[in-house]
């Protein structure tokens, strides 16, 4: 039992940090629960991560032992010759194993009930503002609550199945689109890299292997970008058959993790029959917004408290609480304390509730700064109260160093560092742009050295071994200084007005 090799290997101690780096597929999850068993804290890596990125992980999260599927094997290799940390690889035949078994025997030595109520259960790393992602400790009872609120919110049943393309790095992909199905004892397809014809041939049933029909969907807006682009050159001749098929089968489709762009909603609308249902969370929070399950939704809405949230709108310069709204059983108490009671409240988002994370681990500080001193977890994000509607709007990050891209959050500082260690760059500055396709691109306006990189192509190579695939940016500017205030810092607003308010060329 893998549960208790991980024990051996441990000492026998229990709330060790365990990486692990496995494929989307049934690997993960059999990982996973076997540290869960072994009384562990589960910490997963992406493969899309290059090795210093999964270096700083391993150090940061002060892990003695990491766990690989067979594919990842010279990378395991390696970070354990570098780090010194225990490496385990997982059974060649692990998953043919797990399809011939329908079940497991019993845990001859489980943890108490006890234990799992009080103990933290996974770390999940973010990108911050300070430019070095930080882990997220989320307890045992934060997942439970999380997954209780969404099974009831979201109606899922041991009858649904769900088509899983989402990293499994991600609280998106993790929590919802994986644990809440495994909860229910509902089914799982899980595509180990997103391919939009693909992924089109399992949500209209062309899959000849597969027992029944896809009803559950969750993705970021550009997979629906993709899909669309997909259907538009190969499944627009068949296009009253796909509507009439997803109108029938499908029962939940929800976009999340950026922004969903309003012709998105629409042409996906137009292609499915489905309006998709948007929400709001983020890592540390879970997911605390969402639009009703029967609800007739609007575009850029992202809904009310779930049960037992409570959220607040902030002044964001006096921090003033001008608005709040809890969930209690299903009822919502809404308090508006703005001076001007006609207008929608607006401000930044503050969160309370038992699924708001413990702590950024080993972080006492950046945590303490995170929460004001009534207990709220500030997001970052500026939110509008729609009293019409009943209903919030996200209106963007707070700061500029945050940049959602593809469902990903990129952290702007993180891309400066790495950039200024290149030779040839003597400033810059990484900012987001607007894209109908990713919500945002990463864009990167530099000023070189005497000696600049010999080209944009070369640069691009460099900076792929330094970074991962979707940090690199797409858009780029040379310029001969870049503005800043007395204070020496940058106003990324006004540059990216004044550097990219036309076309973008990359």
């Amino acid at each position: 039992m893998l549960s208790s090799k991980l024990s051996i290997l441990l000492g026998g101690s229990t709330g060790e940090r365990v990486l692990f780096l496995c494929p989307n597929d049934a690997s993960y999850v059999i990982t996973i629960w076997a540290i869960w068993m072994a009384g562990q804290i589960a910490v997963p890596l992406s493969p899309l991560h290059p090795e210093q990125l999964l270096e700083y992980y391993i150090k940061d999260a002060n892990s003695r032992l990491m766990v690989s599927s067979l594919e990842f094997a010279k990378t395991l290799h390696s970070l354990s010759r570098k780090s010194g940390i225990q490496q385990h690889l997982l059974e060649e035949d692990l998953l043919l194993r797990a399809k011939t078994h329908k079940s497991v025997d019993p845990n001859p030595d489980p943890l108490s009930k006890e234990f799992y109520q009080s103990s933290d259960a996974l770390i999940l790393y973010t990108s911050g503002t300070t430019g070095n992602p930080k882990g997220v400790v989320l307890t045992h009872r934060n997942i439970n609550v999380q997954l209780k609120m969404h099974i009831e919110a979201w109606k899922w049943s041991a009858n649904d199945m769900i088509l899983h393309t989402l990293p499994l790095h991600h609280v998106h992909g993790t929590l919802y689109a994986l644990f809440c199905p495994l909860f229910v004892g509902a089914s799982i397809i899980m595509l180990p890299k997103f391919n939009a014809a693909l992924a089109w041939s399992y949500l209209l049933n062309r899959k000849q292997e597969v027992e029944g029909k896809v009803s559950v969907f969750m993705a970021v807006p550009t997979i629906f970008s993709k899909l669309i682009e997909e259907f538009d050159l190969n499944l627009s001749s068949s296009s009253e058959l796909v509507k009439e098929f997803l109108s029938s089968h499908m029962r939940l489709m929800v976009s999340g993790s950026a922004p969903l762009p309003e012709p998105v909603f629409e042409r996906w609308l137009a292609i499915s029959g489905y309006k998709l249902l948007e929400r709001y969370g983020m890592t540390e929070i879970g997911m605390a917004l969402t639009n009703d399950y029967d609800s007739d939704r609007e575009p850029g809405f992202v809904g009310m408290p779930l049960p037992s949230v409570s959220v607040a709108l902030a002044d964001p310069d006096t921090k003033e609480i001008v608005f709040k709204c809890a969930n209690q059983s299903g009822k919502f108490l809404v308090e508006n304390t703005a001076q001007d009671q006609d207008q929608d409240p607006t401000g930044e988002l503050l969160v309370k509730g038992e699924s708001v994370f413990r702590e950024y681990f080993n972080k006492p500080q950046e945590t303490l700064k995170e929460f004001t001193e009534q207990g709220w977890f500030i997001t970052g994000d500026i939110a509008q109260y729609s009293i019409e509607k009943r209903n919030f709007k996200m209106l963007g990050r707070k700061s500029a160093d945050i940049i959602k891209s593809g469902g990903y959050k990129i952290s702007a500082l993180q891309i400066e560092t790495l950039l200024l260690a290149h030779p040839g760059i003597k400033e810059c500055t990484v900012l987001g742009v607007p894209d109908q396709t990713y919500g945002e691109r990463v864009a990167a306006v530099l000023v070189f050295n005497k000696e600049p990189p010999e080209s944009l192509a070369a640069l691009k190579e460099w900076c792929g071994g330094k970074m991962p695939k979707y940090w690199v940016p797409t858009v780029w500017k040379v310029v001969e200084n870049i503005p800043k205030n007395a204070l020496g810092k940058v106003n990324k607003r006004e540059l990216r007005n004044q550097l990219f308010n036309k076309s973008l060329e990359s």
